[in-house]
């Protein structure tokens, strides 16, 4: 609880507050987040990937979900909380993103974070975040005091990356990520600069895609 003063007549907008997490086990990967409003209200939501991902991967899935769905609601001012220090700090600015399967994330979460006046991100201990672990495991229930504060959820299957969902059809003055990906699967031709391991990790992804025309 807080007491806070303003100038008279001076609107002051208060932050809804955005928490997230994600769990991988035995019955899969599934993300969690609870959207609280600047009254209390908690908004519960939840996806399963049907992917193959590492647990920093999750945690970034689950962080973009829970951003997407803040847009949706229109809200401008807004406190993330993860209990992922690395995704944390990466969006912070304050740890290096090196793992090329995160690179993709950090870029889509820098996009969406534009359509907000101003946003933070805080690492919570799993200790002060067991409010969404719980929920993400689906094994209980969030505590609110009214009924009506409780909001259907939804489910939903992801069959790729969130990144791969925000390709726009739009003219730019780069390439798009898939540019080299393209190029194998069109004339089995690798960058110049390609080391042994970029040209592996390249064939591993183009066993993933084909060509009709010119579209991949």
């Amino acid at each position: 609880m807080y007491v806070a003063t303003t100038e008279e007549g001076t609107p002051r907008e208060y932050p809804w507050k955005l928490n997230f997490d994600g769990i991988s086990n035995a019955m899969g990967n599934r993300i969690g987040a609870v959207l609280v409003s600047q009254d209390g209200d908690h908004y519960p939501f939840t996806n399963k990937l049907a992917f193959n991902c590492i647990n920093n991967m999750i945690e970034y899935e689950t962080c973009i979900m829970g951003i997407r769905e803040t847009i949706e609601h229109k809200i401008k001012v807004l406190e993330v909380y993860g209990d992922s220090a690395l995704v944390i700090y990466q969006l912070k600015a304050e740890w290096e993103t090196r793992d090329p399967k995160l690179i993709d994330y950090r870029k889509l979460v820098l996009e969406l974070i534009k359509e907000f006046d101003d946003i933070i991100f805080c690492y919570l201990s799993q200790d002060e975040n067991q409010m969404v672990d719980t929920f993400a495991t689906l094994a209980s229930m969030i505590k609110v005091n009214k009924q009506e504060d409780i909001k259907p959820i939804q489910m939903s299957i992801y069959e790729a990356p969130a990144y791969c969902y925000n390709i726009e059809e739009e003219e730019k003055n780069y390439h798009p990520w898939y540019q080299d990906i393209l190029r194998y699967v069109k004339n089995r031709e690798y960058l110049e600069q390609a080391t042994q391991n970029d040209k592996r990790i390249l064939r591993r992804l183009t066993n993933k895609y084909v060509l009709d025309g010119e579209i991949l």
